[in-house]
């Protein structure tokens, strides 16, 4: 039912939620662009065990991860009737904490600092599930109605927009120097700004954002069944669909940020353009975020997307194919294919909502939290994939890991080969995900959200008569 006592949907929700995804990108984003190039070139730990590390503490999410995005589902906690918020207050903190230690210059070696490594990045891991889960299933009970969520979708992408821009592009010029040499003490101070921008951030989340749509106590001691859930996500086939685009974005969002620096560094000795790329990227997202809701409006939101992902597509391929010896040329087409990843990182939450509210149409299976936990848990999946693919591929290539030291050409080409060929593979999959497995069309994602709203007024009306 629909909290009419708060205030209705506004500008100050969507503000909210731009803080939102500020608030897990300032440590997130941090994270997974820059925890490996720490590790192997400050901390001298071979590239090769830290893609073991990224594929165990992966092992340890799939465990963990449905347990606690269950918890919204299973407990109500604290005296405000929130569902989501009450465990972004307890998680936002840990999560801050975990960006500081995994970019602390530790006096450790051997298997003290192979255990420190990967306490620090599971316990990274951990905390942002616990921020992260709630505060993306959180969208469902803000608002009932499609394009408010719609909103909230692109105001999320605004904040990890604004963090990746407005922060990351500047640490590369304050984490390495004339020579393109790391400053790890850089790296701690940066933690500790992410860190106390995150909580603050969260904390305007939480403030702003208003969770109108209250879930009833369950009565008669019924119990929290996670067997049904997981029975309506293997037949939920657009969510299924958005999960395996959503690896293949991540694929290019972690795998893309990690190995920039290595290209950048090694291939074309020119860490400072980085700064200048990230800059180059506003345009792409001024012009796309009035463009894609009106694309939306007139073409719904899979045929936009597949639009924005062959576009994507075409100017991937050609640095995979052709060798682009020039910095400035090579930094263009990668921002031209940007246009279309902005497009689905800018829809993809839409999506997702779409996806929940499907298995309520078809399946009469609303559990929001352990959704949408399995959901998260694809995008680390692709991370994952991403990390280890890096990682690994880095060895394979011939990488040897500290500084100073000087890398062979095999190496270096093998670079250029790792970066060039990730965007292809993100392509790939967020076509067969996109394209041929999702199956929310304009008409019929209008037909679902028809029946729903009938359903819901139904149910109203019965529980009025009581």
């Amino acid at each position: 039912m629909v909290n009419k006592s708060v205030r209705p949907f506004g500008k100050k929700d969507e503000i909210g939620y731009v803080f939102g995804d500020m608030a897990g990108s300032f440590v997130n984003l941090f994270v997974d662009a820059y925890f490996l190039i720490f590790c192997t070139y400050v901390l001298g730990i071979s590239s090769a065990w830290m893609g073991t590390l990224f594929l165990a503490a992966r092992l340890w999410d799939a465990i963990n991860d449905p347990i606690m995005g269950s918890f919204p589902d299973r407990w109500m906690i604290g005296k405000s009737g929130d569902k989501f918020k009450p465990w972004i207050k307890i998680f936002m903190v840990p999560l801050a904490l975990s960006g500081v230690l995994c970019f602390t210059n530790v006096p450790f070696t051997g298997v003290a600092l192979h255990a420190w490594v990967a306490f620090v990045y599971v316990l990274y891991g951990m905390s942002y599930t616990g921020t992260s889960m709630p505060f993306g299933a959180m969208a469902n009970v803000v608002s009932t109605d499609p394009i408010d969520r719609s909103k909230l979708s692109r105001a999320r992408s605004i904040g990890g927009t604004l963090v990746g821009i407005g922060a990351l592009s500047f640490v590369p010029v304050i984490c390495f120097d004339a020579n393109s040499n790391i400053i790890p003490e850089r790296f701690t101070l940066l933690g500790i700004i992410f860190g106390i921008l995150s909580i603050i951030s969260y904390s305007l989340l939480l403030k702003n954002t208003e969770e109108r749509v209250r879930v009833e106590k369950k009565e008669n001691n019924e119990k929290f069944n996670y067997g049904n859930v997981l029975k309506a996500v293997v037949k939920n086939r657009p969510l299924i669909g958005v999960m395996i685009a959503t690896i293949g974005s991540m694929l290019y969002i972690t795998g893309s940020s990690q190995i920039r620096s290595y290209i950048f560094k090694e291939y074309y000795q020119n860490t400072s353009i980085m700064t200048l790329l990230s800059f180059a990227s506003v345009p792409i997202m001024l012009i796309c975020f009035p463009l894609v809701p009106k694309l939306v409006e007139k073409y719904g939101k899979k045929a936009t997307l597949m639009a924005g992902i062959l576009f994507s597509t075409v100017f991937s391929v050609i640095p995979f194919v052709v060798e682009i010896k020039n910095v400035y040329v090579y930094s263009a087409l990668y921002l031209i294919a940007m246009i279309g990843q902005t497009a689905f990182t800018m829809l993809i939450w839409a999506l997702v909502t779409d996806c929940l509210d499907y298995s309520e149409w078809k399946f009469n299976e609303r559990s929001d939290g352990s959704m949408y936990s399995l959901y998260t848990f694809s995008r680390k999946i692709g991370s994952t994939i991403a990390s280890a693919f890096v990682s690994f591929g880095l060895g394979a290539i011939g990488y040897v890991s500290g500084s100073g030291v000087v890398q062979t050409a095999e190496a270096v080409n093998g670079i250029y080969t790792l970066v060039t060929l990730l965007p292809v593979i993100t392509c790939v999959l967020q076509i067969i995900g996109i394209g041929l497995i999702f199956n929310l069309n304009k008409s019929k994602t209008e037909e679902m959200y028809d029946a729903l709203k009938e359903k819901r007024e139904q149910n109203i009306k019965e529980v009025g008569n009581l």
